[in-house]
Order: C-alpha cells, then sequence, then structure tokens
C-alpha cells in the first residue's frame, strides 16, 4: 500500500530544465523499484524511465536518454526526475510508479508497476 505524490510540473520555455519529485508513503520505498511515465494528449502512455530499489540502476527511453536523470533518496521515500533541454515534444501529464517486479528486474511496461501517483503537468513552449 503506496501512496505516490508527484510536483514540480509546469510551464517552461523549449531549453529550460525542472526537477520533478515523487513522495511516497509508506515504510517500504525501497522495496520498489520506480518509475516515471508520461501521457501527451492524443497518445498512450509512455515509459520514461526507472530505477533499481538501491538506486543503482537506472534505464530510459530513447527519447530522453542524454537529457532525463532519475535518482531516488530513499532516506526521503522519494524519486526525482531531472528533466534538462526541454522539448515541446516533452510537453505530457507526467507520473510516478512502484513497481513490484523481481529484484534484477527494471520494467518498463505499465502493466509491471502497482502503484501510481496523480500525474503532474509539464508544458513546454517553443
Amino acid at each position: 500500500q503506496v501512496q505516490l505524490v508527484e510536483s514540480g510540473g509546469g510551464l517552461v520555455q523549449a531549453g529550460d530544465s525542472l526537477r520533478l519529485s515523487c513522495a511516497a508513503s509508506g515504510r517500504t520505498f525501497s522495496s520498489y523499484a520506480m518509475g516515471w511515465f508520461r501521457q501527451a494528449p492524443g497518445k498512450e502512455r509512455e515509459f520514461v524511465a526507472t530505477i533499481s530499489r538501491s538506486g543503482g540502476s537506472t534505464y530510459y527511453t530513447n527519447s530522453v536518454k542524454g537529457r532525463f536523470t532519475i535518482s531516488r533518496d530513499n532516506a526521503k521515500n522519494t524519486v526525482y526526475l531531472q528533466m534538462n533541454s526541454l522539448k515541446p515534444e516533452d510537453t505530457a501529464v507526467y507520473y510516478c510508479a512502484a513497481s513490484r517486479s523481481r529484484i534484477g528486474v527494471l520494467p518498463s511496461d505499465p502493466p509491471a508497476y502497482d502503484y501510481w501517483g496523480q500525474g503532474t503537468q509539464v508544458t513546454v513552449s517553443s
């Protein structure tokens, strides 16, 4: 039973940076792999990034690799998404999610995630 709350979204110009945060409730945050997804208008929910339980491994979708960085602070029950060099095509509602996938697996598919936040809007203007 995990509750996730995203924050940090907003309206920015192309080339700007944003850092999204996702605060988790509960005492077992470190037992979950964490991920970020996004959904743009008229499109399906898209995988963005995931991070292992200890934070030692990460995986990104190609379109954000080199620009976005996922990290976590298990002492604070928080996962972050640092977004640099933002583009208009990054505009979407961003969701964080927690997965009980087996250790050693970094899932990129939504069905592998058990808990989801409410989402935070990121809008990038040109």
